[in-house]
């Protein structure tokens, strides 16, 4: 399949390379996990940087249609069933609406080296620094939920801000910054001996973990979020419809 990009096209280069890719992709010959052809290449055949590419490449990375290996390459995920929903909610919203009063057990605020996970999420270098919250929280008789979250290091957020307002009203209201999407993956798991401790749980008891790669109006990339919850405190519903012929 030879791939092209319209240089002249008002569409950014990496929206471009990104829907050539998914066309790449639902061809017969790639639906076994085939892999992609090297970054040095096809950034070639579409002449745009390696770095439009694997922005491009991301996207699909966290949609789940491909897996990135360092070292090896990038090829065509196996098959897999997501539900989506809409209208997702902060956490804070969630537990307002179910009529929860929440409260921060702990909160601390660092700054770290981006994982590599989050240094793809965020397209930056694994060892630039970003700003870290781990959070706590829950009902005052127990924490059900430890968060951490990782901000993209362009937003201006800093260990000053009150963190016990709502996160994404200190985004708004202090920078601007309307977050709009969040792309969500849950898995169950048995707690650790980190994760138990600060649950208040056995090692061994099931927990639920639930990541948000939470992105502005823009389709900027804005949180990488991950939350452990007692499974005995959290359910994920999921409502769909289906389009009916009349």
């Amino acid at each position: 399949m030879k791939l092209k990009i319209d240089h002249k096209s008002q569409t950014p280069l990496h929206k471009q390379a990104e829907e050539l890719i998914r066309e790449l992709i639902s061809r017969p010959e790639y639906k076994d996990g085939k892999f992609l052809p090297k970054e040095i290449d096809l950034s070639e055949q579409l002449k745009i940087s390696r770095n439009t590419l694997r922005q491009a490449i991301n996207t699909l990375v966290f949609e789940g249609l491909l897996v990135r290996k360092k070292g090896v390459g990038t090829r065509v995920a196996g098959k897999k069933v997501f539900s989506g929903a809409s209208n997702w909610l902060s956490f804070s919203q969630e537990m307002k609406i179910l009529g929860l009063e929440i409260q921060n057990f702990e909160l601390h605020i660092t700054r770290r080296e981006a994982s590599p996970d989050v240094a793809s999420f965020f397209n930056i270098k694994p060892e630039t620094k970003v700003l870290c919250l781990e959070r706590l929280r829950g009902k005052k008789e127990y924490p059900f939920v430890y968060f951490v979250s990782e901000f993209n290091p362009k937003i201006p957020v800093s260990a000053s801000e009150n963190f016990n307002r709502p996160l994404y009203e200190i985004l708004e209201a202090d920078y601007g910054i309307v977050v709009k999407i969040s792309k969500e993956e849950i898995s169950a798991a048995a707690a650790d001996s980190f994760i138990a401790s600060k649950l208040e749980i056995a090692v061994g008891d099931p927990i639920l973990i639930r990541k948000r790669y939470v992105y502005d109006v823009n389709n900027v990339p804005v949180e990488y979020n991950i939350g452990w919850y007692r499974a005995d405190s959290f359910t994920y519903t999921i409502e769909c419809s289906r389009d009916v012929e009349m």
